[in-house]
């Protein structure tokens, strides 16, 4: 029977992920008193907190990808095809709204309402707490579609709607009434925002003009018209300034003064694809902006004249990558190339931890490039199609070496100073058709081996970037492209393949030939495990030859895959070689048995492959996909039985592993806490919970006579010398205050009078009723509240001669037993009938009826305590194990 997907790796979570073209959600928790954007990527999104833009939450995932976000302050709403989603905590669903027979594109929440708009015309207006409908409009798509829509502020029940014909009408969702048509300005409408002022609205439009309008008046304020295409979001300033921000399709955001009624700064590719949302932070300078280039950002206006600087920036890949890698010996952090042409590290730790190396420029000379002309823009090089890098010697120079699309030269990467070296590898007399193909640093970090289309192999010298010479007797390693080369552990040999058939082995130090090996199809790709000295090469038949650079044999031939092999990599004992093929197959091969072990399909067809130094993770990149998705391997944390797999195995897709909320633990706490767990009184029957009381209030019951003595007075109480002032006084000429009559038996004696304990205390009666309805928990409260004295007092009262009787001595003995019966209030029930047996045990002897209560408590307390002392005996003997196995 085949095997439900992979029995060797698992999805674990995915990097580099932030945020796609859906517009943002901003919101603000009055609890934390903070701002949150939520961001969309795919069919979840992610919840962020502005302060540092750190993770808080990942939500579910839905069927299909979320159309629009939208949010108030419990719930985030997401539309996904034609449903709509609530969630709680930004993460679970808790509200499915189905009705609508398209496409959701809008999303506005309104108090307990929610309105949704779809592609077909239909607007419905939602019980956000029940889920009913409340209200719905049909609109034809034909003259009116509906494509903004928006809440004027202090307008109460009414939403204002724009459509892509230009006209706009003023609802009111209560009455179900068109209260007003705005004609509009010819041009279909893309955005509505609410200004800070009343009555006042912007208005974006496809023809990239913008228009503030009062709608109370019907007036146009004034009107802007940007030169980037139409307008795809509007924000509005409420620190204090009066600006408006506009995007555009082309990433551009321009400022614009309702004052002076003009342009005062702009913000030239702030993002690299349309501005998706822009929002100002409320009372703030501070604006966040998320766009389809995988970027959330948050600019600060401090800048003279009003300009903004890039103040923080979460981003990953633009474009999929093409080539990742494992850079250090941790294994903690991934090298990745992308069709953007960027070269960026992401952490497997923490996304704090992340660089971006930027992109490559033919010329870091800007101002030399300004005087001739060139933009900066127009001098960035093509996206890296092969890199390589070596942590031996990069804290002295730079430890990576690219090869770019299209481009003979290779360029050097500083990792630690995250920008591009200062190196460009070139080799001499070289034609120009020729395109750098293949790269490797070696072992010791000093050289760099670049291999070309036209056959040539060079090396580099990586501190100075000379050249220092090339193999073969002609200066041609190979009659074709060079598909792969490699250096061993110690600097002897190198080996070159190309599209010639051929797999080479020269001496590194001469670049003298000393053999060759004729391989059965032309090589694609070729991957070279140090360790242990095997070279796998990929083949243009799908193949795989495994070729010991020892004995210079094939010792291992794969076949399989049914399509081209992307990418390899080794595990870190060099067992098993994993290989990723355009047939959408991930296969782990197992070198000694030689047979497959593992194999599994994916969505995506998989590009990029690698392993970890630590063997606890493998990465892999997809098409059309902008992250880099973690497998955790199995075997680390447990035996996995791996069997050789037939040759008509039929593999079973795996889910891609999503984002993990793991990471936001770390980062913050929850953004929501009204989900706080709450202890149970009792965790389990074999188990007591104490009192957490404090110790003097129980551990002194059975020394109160020995405190008692302590603290007894040295000498009787005197009368005062002097009376108050409050005292009354004698009648007479002299003014002398009244004293009170004394004898000399009131300042001795201390006794109290009968008449004081004749009447039944509280805890007496409350005992008293908790024998007819069974339930001791008032009178335990009571003694609970009462200090070590206090309840010294009423335990004493409990006889006829302190005014109780026989009745309250057993039902004192009941409450004991129903406490060590519930294993609550453990230390105070022992140390209540502790005093208890101390002031009564005679009394209790000559009564029949309260010993056999007594006998009856006593096998109940050593029943407890053998269970106890069962569980304790069985800790200290997993801790004394513990112990010995560390020493």
């Amino acid at each position: 029977m085949p095997r439900a997907g992979s029995s060797l790796f698992s999805g674990f979570r995915v990097l580099g992920l932030y945020s796609n073209h859906v517009p943002h959600a901003l919101r603000y928790h009055m609890k934390h008193r903070e701002f949150y954007v939520v961001t969309s990527v795919g069919q979840s999104f992610h919840t962020f907190n502005v302060s540092r833009l750190g993770i808080v939450s990942v939500s579910n995932s839905l069927a299909d990808d979320i159309t629009c976000l939208a949010a108030d302050r419990m719930l985030v709403f997401a539309a996904s095809g034609t449903t709509i989603c609530a969630f709680a905590r930004n993460k679970e669903v808790v509200m499915r709204y189905h009705g609508h027979k398209h496409d959701v594109r809008l999303l506005l929440p309104l108090g307990d309402q929610l309105i949704s708009a779809d592609s077909g015309g239909d607007v419905i207006v939602w019980d956000v707490q029940g889920g009913d409908i409340y209200l719905q409009l049909n609109f034809d798509p034909g003259t009116f579609d509906v494509s903004a829509m928006m809440h004027p502020s202090t307008y109460l029940n009414k939403v204002l709607l724009g459509s892509s014909q230009g006209a706009l009408q003023l609802w009111n969702i209560k009455t179900s009434k068109l209260l007003f048509t705005f004609p509009g300005w010819s041009a279909a409408v893309t955005v509505l925002q609410q200004s800070p002022a009343v009555d006042v609205v912007g208005v974006g439009t496809a023809t990239g003009r913008i228009i503030i309008h009062n709608i109370r008046l019907d007036e146009t304020l004034m009107s802007f018209t940007q030169d980037w295409g139409p307008v795809s979001t509007l924000a509005f300033r409420t620190d204090g300034p009066p600006i408006v921000a506009s995007g555009s399709p082309q990433g551009h955001i321009a400022f614009w003064d309702l004052e002076r009624k003009q342009l005062v700064a702009q913000q030239r590719n702030a993002h690299r694809t349309a501005v998706a949302a822009a929002t100002f932070l409320h009372g703030e300078p501070l604006m966040v902006t998320n766009g389809a280039d995988n970027a959330i950002k948050v600019w600060i206006f401090d800048q003279e004249g009003g300009g903004a600087r890039l103040l923080r920036c979460r981003q990953g890949h633009s474009a999929p990558p093409t080539t990742i890698h494992h850079h250090g010996n941790d294994g903690k952090n991934i090298l990745s190339a992308g069709q953007d042409g960027t070269l960026q590290s992401f952490s497997t730790v923490h996304e704090r931890f992340n660089k971006n190396l930027g992109h490559g420029s033919i010329s870091k000379k800007k101002e030399k490039n300004k005087k001739k002309g060139l933009a900066y823009e127009e001098l960035r090089l093509p996206a890296i199609t092969a890199f390589a890098s070596g942590v031996t010697r990069q804290s002295d120079w730079d430890g990576i070496v690219a090869c770019h699309r299209g481009r003979l030269t290779a360029t050097t990467w500083n990792y630690q100073r995250c920008t591009m070296g200062a190196h460009h590898l070139k080799p001499p007399a070289v034609r120009r058709d020729a395109v750098a193909t293949a790269v490797d640093i070696t072992s010791c970090g000093n050289f760099a081996l670049i291999g070309l289309s036209c056959g040539r192999v060079d090396v580099y010298n990586l501190q100075s970037g000379l050249h220092r010479g090339c193999y073969g007797d002609d200066e041609k390693a190979h009659s074709g492209a060079v598909r792969g080369v490699a250096a061993d552990t110690l600097n002897q040999l190198t080996l070159t393949c190309g599209s010639d058939w051929l797999l080479k082995f020269w001496r590194f130090k001469t670049r003298k030939q000393e053999d060759q090996l004729k391989l059965s199809a032309s090589p694609a790709s070729m991957r070279l495990h140090r360790d242990s000295g095997m070279l796998a090469v990929a083949l243009d038949d799908f193949t795989l030859a495994v070729v010991d650079i020892e004995t210079r044999r094939i010792v291992r031939k794969f076949a399989g895959h049914h399509g081209n092999v992307t990418d390899m990599t080794f595990s870190p004992d060099g067992r098993w070689l994993v290989t990723t093929a355009m047939d959408c197959t991930i296969r782990t091969w197992d070198l000694p048995s030689g047979s497959l072990v593992d194999c599994f399909l994916v969505s995506m067809a998989p590009v990029g492959v690698s392993m970890s130094p630590t063997g606890d993770f493998l990465a892999t990149a997809h098409v059309d996909s902008l992250g880099i998705y973690l497998w955790n391997n199995r075997s680390l944390c447990g035996p996995v039985g791996l069997r050789p797999l037939p040759a008509d195995y039929q593999p079973v897709e795996e889910t891609l592993p999503g984002v993990s909320a793991e990471e936001a633990a770390e980062e913050l706490k929850s953004e929501e806490v009204d989900d706080a767990y709450q202890s149970a009184e009792q965790l389990g029957e074999q188990l007591v919970t104490l009192s957490l009381m404090p110790e003097s209030r129980w551990k002194s019951l059975l020394h109160l006579d020995t405190i008692r003595k302590r603290n007894k007075p040295t000498a009787p109480p005197a009368a005062p010398p002097t009376a108050p002032f409050f005292l009354p006084t004698v009648p007479g000429l002299t003014p002398q205050f009244a004293l009170p009559p004394t004898t000399k038996e009131d300042t001795q004696s201390k006794v109290l009078r009968w008449g004081s304990l004749a009447q039944r205390s509280e805890f007496g009666s409350a005992l008293e009723s908790a024998l007819e309805s069974g339930s001791f928990d008032r009178p335990l409260q009571i003694l609970k509240e009462c200090g070590p004295s206090a309840v010294s007092v009423e335990l004493t009262c409990l006889t006829s001669e302190g005014g109780g009787d026989n009745n309250l001595l057993l039902g004192f003995i009941h409450m004991i037993d129903r406490m060590l019966a519930s294993g609550r209030d453990f230390d105070l029930a022992h140390a209540y009938l502790a005093l208890f047996l101390k002031l009564h045990l005679r009394t209790l002897s000559q009564d029949a009826v309260a010993m056999e209560a007594l006998i009856h408590l006593s096998s109940r307390l050593e029943s407890g305590w053998a269970e106890l002392q069962g569980s304790f005996n069985q800790s200290l003997c997993l801790l004394s194990y513990t112990k010995s196995a560390l020493l």
